[in-house]
């Protein structure tokens, strides 16, 4: 486990993380030679000259204080180092997924991410402070005492020795037993943690058709579920539990048959057979305690597990020598681009001139906003290449891609803060005055006068404490202020009022104006304002040129474009 620590961590934690095991096992090592003391203790009281055992008595008392001195430096040092180690998990975590492409980011990656960057890293880097030394105390501790019990009585040593093939093939056992268990009852605790935050946010739709009476199924089966598998779990821990209490009950017990016997027979003083029975039973309590630890330790090694594999992922390789773009036209050169079994995009091809724009329509599925996220490189191509100003994406630096590029989606998130801040995050080196010409350019202004805040109104998480349209504007006013020579817009008005479409037209207006465009369209009237269209199904391009003549040929896109205006008529 160890080792697998250290490879999440880095192995610049190397020296610390072994010079405390070693400390832990010297103090480990410090309690069972103390008890080693106990014999010639109780050898003089049950002697003839009971004070002989003063001595003795002095020299047990400073190997207990050494023994606490020892326990109080190596509990710090586990303590100190495991919330160094902590906050250099939580950096080398947050460090590699900003590297990650954002199409790593599955609605299902985001909240199991989330979970384990929470709850597994404290699970995880916990083991240091908490367990380590415990769980090595449990074992060298006792096996210290049996070197003990060998040096002062070889029968009685060999009996004690008798216990360690057996717990570890106890423990061994268990650990395979428990190990898939653990693993499904940690899969259903999350899968049970998703769908309490879909009943939780699920609330307005259950509560509108009135069945906030009802339980709610999918919950509950997850509930159902876990319960199973917790149950299942613990009863595959539990004849490891039972199967070590038994064997170290069997253990201690044969040591006491044979101290008896040795005794009877006169082969061993009773002093020295009651110091062994003390040592056995200073044995049992560790070992007893192993079942629990390893059970925490177990759990902890399978969140550095998944730690692992997250932090094994792979980042997009960047260019050993980044070329920049002398202009900002736009070309997919007959991309190809799978999502696992799925073909997304098929041999797609399609320019841009610089300044121009490109509207992209077509059914749910086509593959629209796949092309987009290609552009901005939140995934690679499996064939072909994207271009920008002759350029493919692959061989630009990520950041100076990032910085021609602005993105507006129709889902905006907004980070809980003032309104001023997510603006800001266009460009945070921005003037005042820069951010409200952006703010009015986006018709934001308007939704600041209104709010009793004003800039300094804080949006909640996620921006939750404002409207769809609000958002929009904000989204849009952040990206006016980028001032990118590239503009991606996936539809932005589809699920909006009258009133704030209309404003988010006309900051959308303000945005392209002068800039690339490649814009997704789901309302068809935005379409009007594009150079050229291209017309998806099934991720391949089935028709493109203008709106025009599309509509002229009586093809795919005018079929469509018939639909929307009969659907618009409808509203």
């Amino acid at each position: 486990m160890i080792n697998t620590l250290l490879r999440v961590l880095g192995h610049e934690y190397a020296g610390p993380v072994r010079r405390t095991v070693a400390l832990m096992t010297a103090t480990a090592l410090a309690e069972g030679l103390s008890y080693a003391l106990l014999v010639p203790v109780l050898r003089a009281l049950f002697g003839s000259t009971p004070e002989d055992a003063r001595p003795w008595l002095a020299a047990f008392g400073a190997a207990v204080a050494v023994y606490a001195v020892l326990r109080y430096v190596s509990d710090r040092s586990g303590f100190r180092v495991g919330t160094t180690m902590l906050h250099g998990m939580y950096e080398r975590l947050g460090e590699h997924l900003a590297r990650l492409p954002v199409g790593w980011y599955q609605p299902g990656r985001t909240g199991e991410v989330s979970v384990l960057a929470s709850q597994g890293v404290l699970q995880a880097m916990g083991v240091i402070a908490h367990l380590l030394a415990p769980f090595i105390s449990a074992c060298v501790t006792p096996l210290t005492i049996v070197a003990v019990m060998l040096a002062y009585n070889w029968q009685l040593g060999l009996a004690g020795l008798a216990a360690v093939p057996l717990v570890a093939a106890v423990q061994l056992r268990t650990a395979r037993a428990t190990t898939a268990t653990d693993m499904e009852r940690v899969a259903r605790e999350r899968a049970a943690t998703g769908r309490v935050i879909e009943y939780l946010q699920a609330q307005p739709v259950l509560r509108a058709g009135g069945r906030t009476g009802e339980r709610f199924g999918l919950l509950d089966d997850s509930l159902k579920e876990l319960r199973r598998a917790s149950r299942r779990s613990t009863l595959s821990a539990l004849p490891g539990v039972l199967g070590l209490a038994v064997t170290v009950q069997a253990v201690f017990t044969a040591v006491l048959a044979l101290g008896a016997y040795l005794a009877l027979g006169g082969d061993v003083g009773t002093a020295e057979v009651l110091a062994v029975l003390v040592l056995a039973a200073r044995c049992a309590d560790p070992l007893l305690s192993l079942a629990e630890m390893s059970g925490g330790i177990r759990a902890a090694r399978a969140e550095l597990i998944r730690l692992d594999d997250v932090l094994s992922t792979e980042p997009l390789p960047e260019p050993r020598v980044p070329r920049e773009p002398s202009c900002h036209d736009i070309e997919f050169d007959a991309v190809t681009f799978r999502h696992g079994d799925r073909v997304v995009a098929d041999g797609v091809t399609l320019s841009v001139p610089e300044g121009g724009r490109l509207a992209v329509v077509g059914p749910s599925g086509a593959g629209k906003t796949t092309l987009l996220q290609l552009l901005a490189r939140f995934h690679d191509v499996d064939a072909g290449a994207v271009r920008i100003g002759g350029v493919d994406v692959r061989e630009m630096d990520t950041a100076a891609l990032m910085a021609r590029i602005a993105i507006v989606f129709q889902d905006v998130y907004l980070f809980d803060g003032t309104i001023e801040e997510n603006v800001r995050l266009g460009r945070p080196d921005a003037t005042d005055a820069e951010v409200r010409a952006a703010a009015a350019a986006a018709r934001l202004d308007e939704v600041i006068e209104r709010l009793p805040g004003g800039w300094s109104t804080d949006v909640g998480e996620g921006g939750a404490l404002l409207s769809g349209g609000e958002r929009q504007r904000v989204s849009i006013a952040r990206a006016l202020l980028k001032d990118a020579p590239i503009v991606l817009l996936d539809e932005v008005t589809s699920a909006l009022d009258p009133v704030n479409e209309a404003a988010v037209h006309a900051g959308i207006e303000e945005l392209m104006a002068g800039r690339t465009v490649v814009l997704v369209a789901h309302r068809m009237r935005t379409v009007r304002r594009a150079d050229s269209v291209a017309f998806l199904d099934a991720g391949r391009v089935v028709e493109q040129g203008s709106h025009e003549e599309l509509l002229r040929r009586a093809g795919r896109y005018a079929a469509y474009w018939d639909l929307s205006l009969a659907g618009t008529a409808r509203d």
